[in-house]
């Protein structure tokens, strides 16, 4: 399938001009292979100026190769005049071909401006998928390049033959995206379901995407401290745009392998994505040494083989982004710090409320620190729920200021019967825990979520989890981590239709709902809340929480029947 830029167009609500143009990037996701990107304005931030990227243009679609269609779409009645053909808005008509001349013609001004003349591949197509073209020889566009009703079934293979996907890579292939990106200021979130085919990014409007990145000063070292949904991933893959454009080599190295393996999808090919076990890996196995990933403390002997493996030209790069930086170490900044060129760019990004594993910060003197308090990701009452509960434990969640365009999804929390898991702990039948989630599935399902918008996360983690050793919970096919990995240290999945994690492994990542279960604490105190602060913002639509009775009575609510309660109401 072809990569839509944004791609929350599936998630949003939209009427008129906007559903129709939905319907086209929908024909445009199946028809066109991977390789392709479909660039638009079809978004809830653009509804001021309109749908279209440029002018009259409705999408711009950019081949593997890197030449570019400009695609004007007109959808209802056309006129067909001895001018052209003209589409009547209110009191006043425009002539389609006039209109479509002037979109190309300022585009290859600027096109020629940014690449240089003759270094790009610009063509056009006028799309109306309501109208039948009875006399293409006046309409005032190449016949060839217009798709009426008794064509629109090969809009996706006109395109293709226009855009062959074999040509030679163009030398401005990689500008022309950034061109693009910059230009709808957007950038894709990396903060998604893995593997989801719909997931729903935000626009930073002035944002860590665009202000960050215009910081200058030397040696750059900058650590940028964000909480979650604030930007920070998305920052990483404008900063790899950046660096792919200006010719540099780049690395992007994470904690978590899961948020690795996501942004290796969704980064510039040329960028090498590694969590830092992985990156260890490989240049252990670049100095000849193959690790042992069924041996003891292999991770232990990978950071010391890491630290002691010389480091050549192969592994130095001109730019590196940390992401995750809270979970890192001491000692992992001074092997990391091998890896970069002379004058090298380092970009440190973190978040000390999704520090997990209740590590020491790591000592960066002489760095430049940059502050976001924003959430543009998560609703704003599942902020609200968590500075009601947990405000006073963590004063910190008091700062934090809510930028979602989401309000009243109303967190979900249901509490299970601990007396029947206590039976159910000896073999007495289907564990409450399960069961309540089970239902919990069923509601968000009931809600209009798919499968694939939903992530179930364990609050206990993958060894103590009530869920770790099923591959079913009800009818739904569990798709979870095994806890094995292959000969290369790639995690084995269980295959599945739901995705099953704990939240130490999907930190970093969303989902437009989750679900949080084996909620279980005595206390609320930080730890509690660090984990139930990661959990909760994973969700970008809807939140949902299973929790035994002591921890649904700290979170405010009080178990009085196995039903799912939303903030008093009936969810």
């Amino acid at each position: 399938m072809a990569r839509i830029v944004p791609d929350d167009w599936q998630h949003l609500e939209a009427t008129g001009a906007a559903a129709r143009e939905r319907e086209t990037l929908a024909l445009l996701e199946r028809g066109l292979p991977a390789g392709y990107t479909v660039y638009h304005g079809v978004h809830w931030t653009r509804l001021a100026e309109g749908f279209s990227v440029f002018g009259e243009a409705d999408f711009a679609i950019v081949s593997p190769s890197g030449r570019v269609m400009i695609v004007e779409q007109k959808t209802g009645f056309l006129r067909e005049t001895k001018d052209g053909l003209v589409k009547a808005y209110m009191q006043t008509e425009r002539n389609v071909a006039v209109a479509l001349a002037r979109t190309m013609e300022g585009l290859h001004r600027r096109f020629t401006a940014a690449f240089g003349a003759g270094t790009y591949h610009l063509e056009e197509l006028f799309y109306c998928p309501d109208h039948v073209v009875r006399d293409p020889a006046i309409a005032g566009v190449n016949p060839a390049r217009i798709v009426d009703a008794t064509r629109k079934g090969q809009l996706a293979a006109i395109i293709r033959e226009a855009l062959p996907a074999d040509e030679a890579r163009l030398p401005s292939a990689a500008k022309v995206h950034h061109f693009l990106a910059d230009e709808l200021a957007l950038t894709p979130d990396a903060s998604a379901l893995v593997g989801a085919a719909g997931t729903l990014v935000t626009r930073l409007a002035g944002g860590l995407a665009t202000w960050a990145r215009r910081l200058e000063f030397a040696p750059f070292r900058l650590r940028v401290i964000g909480t979650a949904g604030s930007g920070k991933t998305q920052l990483a893959l404008q900063v790899m745009q950046d660096a792919l454009a200006r010719g540099q080599r780049t690395l992007y190295v994470c904690f978590n392998r899961p948020l690795a393996d996501h942004i290796a999808k969704v980064a510039p090919p040329e960028v090498k994505v590694a969590n830092y076990h992985q990156l260890c890996d490989w240049v252990a196995r670049d100095g000849g040494h193959v690790p042992d990933f069924e041996g003891a403390n292999v991770f232990e002997t990978l950071e010391q083989r890491f630290a002691q493996t010389p480091i050549d030209a192969r592994w130095q790069f001109d730019v590196v982004i940390v992401d995750e930086g809270q979970d890192f170490q001491q000692a992992w900044v001074e092997a990391l710090a091998r890896l970069l060129r002379p004058g090298a760019a380092w970009w440190w990004l973190e978040d000390p409320l999704q520090n997990l594993y209740v590590r020491e910060p790591v000592a960066l003197p002489g760095w430049t620190v940059l502050r976001e308090t924003t959430n543009y990701r998560s609703p704003r009452d599942i902020l609200a729920f968590l500075r009601d509960v947990a405000g006073a434990t963590v004063p910190a969640l008091a700062g934090l200021s809510a930028a979602s365009p989401f309000g009243g999804s109303e967190v979900t929390v249901f509490a299970w019967d601990e007396a029947t898991d206590k039976a159910t702990d000896e073999g007495e039948g289907e564990s409450t825990v399960v069961a309540a989630t089970r239902r919990a599935v069923t509601q968000a399902l009931a809600l209009g979520f798919r499968k694939q918008d939903i992530v179930v996360l364990s609050f206990r983690g993958r060894e103590h989890s009530h869920f770790t050793a099923l591959d079913h919970l009800g009818p739904h096919r569990l798709r979870s981590f095994t806890g094995e990995y292959d000969l290369f240290g790639v995690p084995q999945y269980r295959d599945g239709d739901l995705l099953l994690d704990s939240i130490y492994r999907f930190k970093g990542q969303s989902a437009p709902c989750v679900i949080l279960t084996d909620v279980d604490f005595d206390t609320l105190d930080e730890r509690a809340v660090r984990k139930l602060f990661v959990g909760a913002t994973r969700a970008t639509m809807k939140l949902i929480v299973v929790a035994s009775p002591r921890a649904a009575r700290l979170l405010g609510h009080e178990p009085l029947a196995p039903a799912l309660r939303t903030g008093g109401k009936e969810g």
